[in-house]
């Protein structure tokens, strides 16, 4: 049996999810501070996310560019509250090629400047639009206290820059990012649930009008944001001269959106499904689905093993073959549990001669009775298919009843406070407010989003009967 190797979830949070980033090879720290190098495991994640993500985006009528890492200082300072909002966090070159700068520029923190400049020669009529952007990136944001996938001070991204004749259609499309995209990614992919709603004025994005947002609660309670999508009005089309020309040949201001997830998913994909073993990855996610782990160096066994994982893999899953024999089982079946492979088949020579093989899930907990079953080697497919499906199912239910049994619904902002020491309150907006957003700050807690009783987005934070979703966050 796999020995524990990591510090506990119930002694030390922060600690555990240290111990899971190193010892399961995602990352580490980079050599200046708030960077951290990716490390092939923990990339090959990233990349299935990108990859489900990007479907999507483009489902939803975005094409990817590619846009400069250097911004003119200039292009930030042309709208006011954009500028105020990362100025705390940017990292700007004067210098250059020896010499210093005519005009600094800025390593890019988010590129709705950049982007605003070059639509706005690209749009010249209303058949241009709506004009549909997205480039996959990094970025610089200088973190005063970062947190490897968390907080870094550079980090990967999608950022996804729109616009639109009307606000309607502005509207329409970020909603649609927020659902159709990232929320549907999140639950169906990540298996991770998520509150969808609508962030209070101190809380929006800088430069928006409004600002949607996916927020999940982690395994200790905390709220993590991991992903938004904003409205920005007429704001960046005014300060880049956005301007097309309609039907009637008057000239209008177009409407913009932004929106983006990033790396930070990974680090809410570890502490939402993560348990004292290390990860617990989502079958649709795992760059790995199963690993076919020989248990002793027997040539049978080895030989056996391979044609499993060569059937597994034409059935469609992304296998592994663990034939490294020279290492102990025990050993590799630590690591298998550490990097949260959904389904390890076991083929050893005493199951061999019964006609059998192991399948345990990660899924499951160490004394859950389903967690190791044993297959017929000529049902070897199937049995895994079976598996791997349950598994995606298992996390999914998991994680919304953790999250279920973790939101209280409260009457007060004392009760608000305690409730958010282990998870969510929920409570009246009404009794909330500017006033009550001080008062939450004071206490280390915020409003995470606004939401109608039905859990839906409100189209404005003045619609009557809203709640508003309170808690501590990362």
């Amino acid at each position: 049996m796999a020995q524990r190797v990591l510090t506990p979830r119930a002694e030390d949070f922060p600690r555990w999810y240290q111990d899971v980033v190193a010892k399961a090879e995602l990352a580490e720290n980079g050599p200046v501070r708030g960077t951290m190098v990716i490390r092939p495991y923990g990339y090959a994640i990233w990349e299935r996310m990108q990859r489900e993500v990007d479907d999507r985006i483009k489902a939803a009528g975005a094409q990817n560019v590619a846009f400069p890492l250097f911004i003119p200082e200039s292009y930030l300072t042309r709208e006011a509250e954009h500028v105020e909002g990362f100025s705390p966090e940017l990292a700007v070159v004067t210098h250059a090629g020896g010499k210093e700068l005519d005009e600094p520029v800025v390593v890019r923190p988010t590129s709705e400047t950049v982007f605003g400049e070059y639509m706005a020669k690209w749009i010249q009529g209303y058949r241009d639009l709506p004009l549909l952007l997205n480039q996959w990136a990094n970025v610089v944001r200088w973190e005063l206290r970062p947190r490897i996938f968390l907080r870094t001070t550079e980090f990967l991204w999608q950022e996804g820059h729109t616009a639109h004749a009307t606000r309607a259609d502005a509207h329409a499309y970020a909603l649609r990012i927020l659902h159709d995209v990232y929320r549907d990614f999140m639950v169906e992919v990540l298996g991770i649930p998520v509150l969808v709603g609508r962030k209070t004025a101190r809380e929006r994005f800088a430069g928006a009008v409004n600002t949607l947002t996916c927020e999940a609660m982690m395994g200790d309670g905390k709220a993590l944001q991991m992903g938004t999508s904003h409205e920005l009005g007429q704001n960046f089309a005014r300060a880049f001269d956005m301007r097309y020309l309609d039907a009637e040949g008057t000239q209008q201001l177009a409407w913009t959106t932004s929106w983006g997830v990033s790396t930070r998913m990974v680090g809410g994909l570890i502490m939402s499904h993560g348990d004292d073993d290390g990860l617990r990855l989502p079958p649709r996610l795992a760059p790995v689905q199963v690993a076919v782990v020989v248990v002793r160096d027997d040539a049978e066994c080895i030989e056996r093993a391979r044609a499993m994982a060569a059937e597994l893999a034409a059935a469609g899953l992304r296998v592994e073959l663990d034939d490294k024999v020279s290492m102990s089982f025990g050993r590799r079946a630590t690591d298998s549990e550490l990097k949260g492979v959904p389904v390890r088949v076991e083929v050893g020579p005493r199951d061999l001669a019964e006609g059998v093989v192991t399948v345990v899930r990660r899924d499951l907990g160490r004394d859950d009775p389903g967690r190791k079953v044993t297959v017929g080697v000529g049902e070897i497919a199937r049995g895994a298919l079976d598996s791997v499906a349950a598994a995606q199912t298992s996390l999914r239910a998991q994680a919304e009843k953790r999250t279920s049994a973790a939101i209280a619904d409260v009457a007060s902002l004392d009760d608000a406070v305690a409730a958010a020491a282990s998870g969510f309150a929920r409570l009246a907006w009404a009794l909330v407010g500017d006033e009550g957003e001080d008062r939450l700050a004071a206490e280390g807690v915020t409003v995470r989003c606004l939401q109608r009783r039905d859990g839906t987005v409100p189209e404005s934070a003045d619609e009557p009967d809203l709640v508003a979703i309170v808690a501590r966050a990362y």
